[in-house]
């Protein structure tokens, strides 16, 4: 029986369903609503769990992964983001149409653009009658790949107060992904950033499967629905654990049951547990630390339900003739 996959081969292009069934590389976006959670420590937890793996820090605001890991850098490339806008002075007739158009007043009565009030939307850029301003591309960030004691890992570093986050979240999801069919392996780990803006949408579209990682507090609640939203909407089958669970069981409550109304599986949670905060002064995750801890096992238990659910064991069955 043949037909086309929209989307995914070209419709002159067909394939069988009886030929050949293929492993497929996945994807787990560990994320929360809200910063603080522990997604980062669980994170670190998982990887040295996880066989056949590559790490992904899509934290780039706020990018802590390395510091559990210790990433040797084995390559350093610039991130280029959005532009600022400078004035040619020479071309310039100091009509004064810039400056009322700039609705951040970064524009000086002598016509010098304030680099830290500029946002770089460009309205002035694309309205100047004299096409004296410029709009060069500039430095935001940096971003890496490296080699780890639990595998290559892709992370990276945006600027103070810079912007395009959202971008280089996308841009080393895809190195990620390009290092992973390079390597051979089938599980990207990606350490998503919190809340529900610009990064933490980059960081999920096309992902298999979501964990969502949220804390017994009303600000947790509130958030983790959000992001349950977020990935409902984007069609991402989503994963709930609740860390520090122990410390108000009345919002644990809340929090499963507001998941169950939401379609989302409930793994399991985590207990409050100075072992994280221990193991991170140490530079290790909580297996290097103590691996027989009950705050271990109750983390291993979740990830072995991750690896087993069933968006991270879909199949390729189908092979492009």
């Amino acid at each position: 029986m043949e037909a086309e996959i929209f989307g995914i081969i070209p419709k002159n292009r067909k394939y069988s369903r009886v030929k050949e069934i293929k492993e497929i590389m996945h994807e787990l976006v560990i994320i929360s609503g809200k910063g603080g959670t522990g997604k980062t420590s669980i994170a670190a937890a998982f990887a040295a769990l996880a066989k056949s793996s590559i790490l992904c820090d899509a934290d780039v605001d706020a990018a802590d992964l390395h510091l559990l890991m210790a990433p040797d850098i084995k390559k350093k490339s610039d991130f280029m983001g959005g532009g600022i806008a400078v004035i040619d002075k020479d071309k310039c007739t100091q009509c004064d149409l810039c400056r009322d158009l700039c609705r951040f007043d970064a524009i000086s009565p002598d016509f010098v653009v304030n680099q830290i009030d500029c946002e770089g939307c460009g309205v002035c850029v694309d309205f100047c009658p004299e096409q004296a301003i410029d709009f060069p591309i500039k430095k935001c960030g940096e971003w890496f790949i490296s080699k780890t004691r639990f595998g290559p890992m892709v992370h990276a570093r945006l600027g103070i107060a810079e912007e395009n986050s959202g971008k280089l979240v996308t841009l080393i999801r895809q190195e990620a992904k390009k290092l992973a069919k390079k390597e051979n392996l089938d599980l990207i780990l990606t350490d998503g950033p919190p809340g529900i803006g610009c990064p933490v949408i980059a960081s999920i579209g096309g992902a298999n499967a979501l964990l969502i990682i949220a804390e017994p507090t009303v600000s947790g609640l509130h958030d983790m629905e959000r992001v349950a939203q977020l990935a409902a909407h984007f069609k991402v089958p989503g994963m709930l654990s609740v860390n520090k669970f122990d410390l108000n069981l009345d919002q644990t409550r809340n929090i499963e049951n507001l998941a169950k109304k939401l379609g989302i599986n409930v793994l399991g949670n985590i207990p409050f547990d100075p072992i994280f905060v221990k193991s991170m002064i140490q530079g290790q995750n909580i297996f290097e630390y103590n691996k027989d801890s009950a705050t271990s096992e109750a983390v291993k238990q979740i990830w072995h339900k991750i690896v087993n659910s069933p968006p991270m064991n879909t199949k390729q069955d189908f092979v492009v003739e």
